[in-house]
Order: structure tokens, then C-alpha cells, then sequence
């Protein structure tokens, strides 16, 4: 697991002063990175600061970093940050070092740094967010003992199945429509079967979202080549969140054989890669293993895993129907969750992952599936609710309608260190193709 050190020292503020507000996604603990684009420019890497962005090209340019700051800066300034990923954690850790001691109002080179900040500092509000990198390969887990046994209608202290009390069980969702965070989701069309009623091709009526975690994979493993579940952590570069846009009635229909055209339509990413060492100070010990399941076997148990490889981040999804854009409205809350319930960790999901000699590579989208917890609040996704329910304005919704948009964001706290967001992931459905 990633250690603490000084990047993570509460105490410190930002002379960028959006850095400082209370329950701001991007203080300067935080330092994620995306990629960005500016009208006529080409898409290049910077990292979050309050409601700016450290342009890092701007950076090297201006002769700010030298040795693995330099060389992680040079790799996470292009149009993905691919490379970035591919040079293992501790380079990123050093960019992201330098930039803390570049951006802290106490740093002995503020008289330096600052003066330089209209040409090291591009307004969020004034850039197009790009994918953060190239999604080569994505696989989709089901990490939620509540999302498996509510989906199915059964109460959530009910025993599971044995192949989800054994494995991290996923399937290889579609690399190429992972989409960022904004654009819009089209209603996909697809055969279903209706109960009682003949198989029928058409727009999805039961379209829902899941609420997920994203990790993205740094250095790779040899083809053939295992990961042992101490190492995976170092595999784990950094975080998202992650809709898992799902047809559920196309589901119902092809999940006889196994997930594939209700799922590969859309999947949306949150802009910012919030690294794993941001994340730190929240990790906490696993979930318990559901009742009834046995011991785990040994290729997927790691002491200091159970101790610390969950993380207590606050999840939550939001609806914004078009009756509430009309209305100037905001959103409603549907969703209040934490990752702590997740069943399984990341390095459980690559330490299976790998271990029939898959090779990992750096880029590649792991998704936690769906975040639910124990209560209906924690619900996280639509078909977890046996009815439809009632939104605060009196609509009604049991699947998503055309116009409506799913908001999510994610919190990590803990007492005694400065909270750090995930950004925002959304994306509004728009109708099915003729």
C-alpha cells in the first residue's frame, strides 16, 4: 500500500486559493491527472488544483522540474497518459512532490512560482476534459455481496453464491465506448424478451446506471507472468469513477450465456486519474466475508490487504430529470454509498486477474461493478429497487427516461487529513437510434 508522507500533510495550504475551500474536490493533497484541451490547441496532460490546471508542458518549459519529476512530467504530457502509467508509481509520486512543493503558499519558490501563474495555470472552466487515457482493455467486476443478492430479490443477509464467495467473478466489458464524463449516453436498441410476451428488437426500456469505482493499471506484468496479491498494489496506479451504463432488459435476455450487448454501449469515466497515493490516508481494513463463505484461498488473501486494501470513500448519485432543468431545479440525490462495502479489493481483482498468466497493461480500466451497501439509500443501481420510487419534485422513476442525467460524485474523508474528491462523472441519455 502507498504510505503517507508530506503531500499529505493537512496543515498545508495552496497559494491557488480555489485549492483552499472547505469540501473542494482538488486541495492540494490531492493533484490528479487528466488531460485537457483548449480551443485550437492539441489535447495535453495537467493536474488538478482547485479550479485550475497545472499545465505541465508549461512547466517543463518554464525549467521547473528536473530528474523523475521531469521525466514524469514529459510522459504525462501528451494526449494520454499512457506513459505516465507505463514508468510505475514512483515517478508520478515525484511529479506529484515537486508540484506540492510548487503550489503550497508556505514553498520557499512561491516568489518564483507565482508569478508565473497565468502561463502555468489554465482555468477549468475554459477547457474541453479528454479522455484521461487510452482504454485498451476493461474489465468489469462485481465486488458488492448487497448489489448481487438485491439484483436477484433476495434479502441481503442471505447466503451467496458459491462462485462469488470464492473469485472476483467480471467479464471483459468494451475498451472502445469508454467515453468521459459529459457526453451524452444513447439509448441502445437490442433484443429482449418481456415476460409472457414474444423476443422483440428495439430501444431499451429498462436502462439504468451502476455506480462503480474505476482503477487504472500501471506497470504491466508479462505475458504468463502472475501477480501476486502483495504486488498488486504497485500494479494500481490511480482511481475514477465509472457508470456502467446497463440495458437491463436486454440483460435479462442475453445473460443466459453471459453479459454482452446490455453492457458494451456505454461506459463513462470521471476526467481526473486521483492517484493512489492521493488516496492514502483512507484506506481501512475489508469488509467481513459474507456468512457462509469459506476461507479464502491463498493466492487472494494477503494480511496487510485485509488490514487496509479497502477505502472509505463516500459515493453518491444524483438525478436530474428534464422536468428539473426546466424548473432551475437541482438534482436529486438517489444514491448515498461508501467503497468500504465493497466484497473484494482491487488488488484481490488483480492478483485474480493475472493469475492465469493474463497480462495487465498500463492503461487498463479495472471497474469495481456496482457499490451498493446494506441499506435502500445505498442502493446502486436503479434495479435494485423492487418498485419504482418517487423523486422529491413527485415524478417517478423505476429505468431511466430519454433527457434524464445521472451525476455521480465521491468523497474519501478521514479525521485528521484534508478530504479529496473524485471530480464528477455524468452523462444524459438522449433517444435510441430509428
Amino acid at each position: 500500500m502507498e504510505k503517507l508522507n508530506e503531500t499529505h500533510d493537512p496543515a498545508v495550504r495552496s497559494w491557488v486559493p480555489a485549492a483552499n475551500q472547505e469540501d473542494g474536490d482538488f486541495p492540494i493533497q490531492n493533484l490528479p491527472f487528466g488531460v485537457f484541451r483548449q480551443e485550437g490547441s492539441p489535447a495535453r496532460g495537467g493536474v488538478a488544483i482547485g479550479d485550475q490546471i497545472f499545465d505541465l508542458a508549461a512547466g517543463l518549459e518554464a525549467g521547473l522540474f528536473t530528474g523523475e519529476a521531469a521525466e514524469a512530467a514529459r510522459a504525462a504530457g501528451g494526449p494520454a497518459l499512457n506513459p505516465l502509467m507505463a514508468l510505475g508509481l514512483g515517478p508520478a509520486s515525484a511529479l506529484r512532490a515537486r508540484l506540492f512543493d510548487l503550489l503550497r503558499a508556505d514553498g520557499r519558490e512561491r516568489s518564483r512560482v507565482e508569478p508565473l501563474a497565468k502561463r502555468l495555470l489554465v482555468p477549468m472552466s475554459s477547457v474541453q476534459m479528454q479522455l484521461p487515457v487510452k482504454v485498451n482493455n476493461f474489465t468489469d467486476f462485481i465486488c458488492s455481496s448487497y448489489h448481487a443478492l438485491r439484483y436477484h430479490r433476495l434479502p441481503v443477509d442471505s447466503p451467496l453464491s458459491p462462485v462469488l464467495c470464492h473469485m472476483p467473478v467480471a467479464y471483459n466489458g468494451r475498451a472502445s465506448s469508454v467515453r468521459i464524463s459529459g457526453e451524452p449516453m444513447r439509448r441502445p436498441n437490442g433484443q429482449s424478451k418481456p415476460e409472457g410476451e414474444e423476443v422483440r428488437f428495439g430501444p431499451s426500456k429498462d436502462l439504468d446506471f451502476e455506480l462503480e469505482v474505476g482503477a487504472f493499471i500501471a506497470s504491466e506484468n508479462a505475458l504468463g507472468s502472475p501477480v501476486p496479491i502483495e504486488a498488486a498494489p504497485s500494479h494500481i496506479f490511480g482511481f475514477c469513477l465509472l457508470n456502467d451504463w446497463s440495458a437491463r432488459d436486454i440483460q435479462r435476455w442475453e445473460s443466459r450465456l453471459g453479459p454482452f450487448l446490455s453492457k458494451s454501449a456505454s461506459t463513462t469515466i470521471s476526467p481526473w486519474v486521483v492517484t493512489a497515493e492521493a488516496l492514502a490516508p483512507f484506506h481501512v481494513p475489508v469488509y467481513g466475508r459474507p456468512a457462509g463463505c469459506s476461507a479464502l484461498l491463498p493466492y487472494l488473501f494477503s494480511k496487510t490487504d485485509q488490514a487496509e486494501g479497502a477505502m472509505d470513500i463516500n459515493l453518491e448519485a444524483f438525478l436530474l430529470t428534464p422536468r428539473m432543468r426546466e424548473k432551475n431545479e437541482p438534482p436529486a440525490r438517489v444514491t448515498k454509498t461508501n467503497f468500504r462495502h465493497a466484497y473484494w479489493t482491487f488488488a484481490q481483482m488483480v492478483a485474480h486477474h493475472t493469475s492465469n498468466g493474463c497480462n495487465l497493461q498500463p492503461g487498463d480500466l479495472l471497474g469495481s461493478g456496482t457499490v451498493s451497501g446494506p441499506t435502500d439509500e445505498s442502493a446502486a443501481c436503479l434495479a435494485e429497487h423492487a418498485k419504482p420510487f418517487a423523486l422529491p419534485n413527485g415524478e417517478m422513476r423505476h429505468f431511466l427516461e430519454d433527457g434524464d442525467e445521472v451525476v455521480f460524485r465521491g468523497r474519501a474523508r478521514r479525521e485528521g487529513y484534508v478530504s479529496i474528491g473524485l471530480g464528477e462523472c455524468r452523462g444524459r441519455i438522449t433517444p435510441a437510434p430509428a
